[in-house]
C-alpha cells in the first residue's frame, strides 16, 4: 500500500496540543496563540481561562469569524459568563474544549472551509 501525504489548502495547520505546546505546521509553540487558517498570532495574552476578560477576545473576533475555539490547556476550563457573553453579542459562538480537542476540531472544521478562529492558552 503507498502512503501519500496530503497537506492542507490552508496555509496554517496544526499538528498536535496539550497543555503545554502546540505545533502549528512545523513551529513548536510555547505560547498562548491564536490561529486562523490563513492568520497565525504567536503571542496572545492569555494566561488562563479564568483570568480572561471580554477584551482579551478581541484578536480572535477581528479575524471575522463564524465560530470561535477555545482550547483550555490540558483540561477544560470556562472562562467567565462576560467573555462567552461578548462572543454571543458580536453573533460568534464559542466552543470551550482542551487544546487537544480544540487542534482536532480546528483542522476539521477548517479542512471543510469553515470560518474558524481558535486560541490555544498555554502556560507563559
Amino acid at each position: 500500500m503507498q502512503l501519500t501525504l496530503e497537506r492542507p489548502d490552508h496555509e496554517f495547520f496544526l499538528r498536535g496540543a496539550d497543555g503545554a505546546v502546540a505545533r502549528v505546521n512545523d513551529l513548536q509553540l510555547t505560547r498562548s496563540f491564536v490561529i486562523a487558517p490563513d492568520r497565525l498570532l504567536r503571542d496572545w495574552a492569555a494566561t488562563g481561562a479564568a483570568a480572561m476578560t471580554p477584551e482579551m477576545l478581541e484578536p480572535l473576533l477581528e479575524m471575522a469569524p463564524a465560530v470561535i475555539l477555545l482550547g483550555t490547556g490540558e483540561r477544560q476550563v470556562f472562562p467567565s459568563p462576560a467573555v462567552l457573553a461578548e462572543g454571543l453579542r458580536r453573533g460568534v459562538g464559542i466552543e470551550v474544549m482542551t487544546n487537544a480537542a480544540a487542534a482536532r476540531t480546528f483542522n476539521v472544521l477548517a479542512g471543510e472551509g469553515r470560518k474558524v478562529v481558535a486560541g490555544f492558552i498555554l502556560p507563559a
